[in-house]
């Protein structure tokens, strides 16, 4: 078994399987990850796209928290509205500290009225267990079950089909960010209407021990095939779903990073509440927008997006940016002044000394039909 607790690198449950399918294995936050198979990036990309990948997402932590406060507890760290659940259902939230800043953004699993899971970021699971310790923990009891569980996420517009045929639960009946706990190929999971991708699918949470034969289950079936960490990032950012570290941290807070939707002051207190309620108020210096380069050119994480007819010429930089595989032209994400964030604005992004043309965009770059 893994120790996700340790500085060196660590493998995952799924390592010999991901080297056995010829994965080219990178040391990623501590961990040995696939960040690409044979078939490389691009094709991993439109698999997914197109028929169903499957994600070893073991390195990602996982925090239970139970008791009869637990509720209270949860409601108290995220800022999104806890009673909106119900047994069975999850949300998409962030955990803020006092200042506003995101310590993390988290999906909350309601197992019970007593019991709670959160899944939390893999660089941040230390960091994001000591956070909850500090603040819940004379409140509820804080179980770090990220060793124990593994986690492994099948996506794309077959994925729930195929997840369906090895449960004998009707798992084409669960909603969106719903769950059931079911068997699946003879294992019992936790089956979640959730993923990162942009596509739809389940995300599979069950005893570390198993991670490989639920692993052989899923690509015994000739339509999948297993995506490494850099399909992973095309995929979430063409969805334009944010990535911890990138395009949210502890200096941006969700207003800023067009996650307004998952505050709600008027729902409780929470961590942050204060500050948060204080910047909605005062209004917005800066957003995060999604943007189109206009002419030849990628935006990296950290290039500058400027404008040349201000005596201080960089106005914001870039979080993410990659060629967009499916929706074609180069894409990417940054922070901006209020005033150059609405859609239809022009930007210009510094590539390592080259003025490339790009255009603000509203929403996700795809959406599934």
């Amino acid at each position: 078994m893994t120790d996700k607790t340790k500085t060196e690198p660590v493998r995952t449950p799924l390592f010999d399987r991901h080297k056995d399918a010829g994965a080219r294995l990178i040391d990623f936050g501590g961990w040995h990850m696939p960040v690409q198979y044979k078939l490389g990036i691009i094709k991993e990309h439109r698999h997914v796209r197109d028929s169903i990948g499957i994600f070893d997402v073991c390195h990602m932590g996982e925090a239970v928290l139970s008791g009869a406060d637990a509720g209270k507890a949860v409601q108290k760290l995220i800022t999104n509205d806890l009673s909106k659940l119900v047994d069975g259902a999850a949300l998409y939230t962030v955990m803020c500290y006092e200042d506003g800043g995101i310590v993390d953004d988290c999906i909350v699993y309601r197992r019970s009225e007593t019991e709670y899971l959160i899944i939390l970021n893999a660089s941040n699971t230390e960091k994001d267990l000591a956070w909850i310790r500090k603040n819940v923990g004379d409140m509820t009891d804080v179980d770090d079950q990220s060793v124990a569980t593994a986690l492994v996420a099948v996506q794309g517009p077959h994925a729930v089909e195929l997840c369906n045929s090895l449960s004998p639960a009707d798992l084409t009946s669960v909603k969106r960010f719903n769950f059931v706990r079911c068997d699946f190929a003879g294992v019992e999971v936790m089956a979640a209407r959730t993923g990162y991708t942009g596509e739809d699918g389940f995300e599979l949470a069950f005893p570390a021990t198993e991670a490989t034969k639920v692993w052989d289950a899923l690509v015994a079936d000739e339509r999948v095939q297993p995506i490494g960490l850099g399909a992973r990032d095309t995929l979430r950012l063409e969805a334009k779903l944010c990535l911890y570290g990138n395009d949210i941290d502890k200096t941006t807070t969700p207003y800023e990073a067009g996650l307004g939707w998952v505050v709600k002051p008027n729902a409780a207190d929470f961590i942050g509440k204060e500050a948060l309620v204080a910047q909605k108020a005062e209004g917005l210096k800066r957003k995060l927008v999604g943007f189109r380069m206009e002419a030849k050119g990628i935006a990296r994480h950290g290039y500058n997006i400027v404008d040349r007819d201000q005596a201080d010429p960089v106005i914001g930089q870039v979080t993410s940016g990659t060629n967009g595989i499916t929706v074609g032209g180069a894409i990417g994400m940054g922070y901006v002044p209020l005033a150059q964030s609405k859609s239809g604005t022009k930007l210009t992004i510094d590539c390592r000394g080259k003025d490339v043309p790009a255009v603000v965009v509203k929403g996700a770059f795809y959406k599934r039909a």
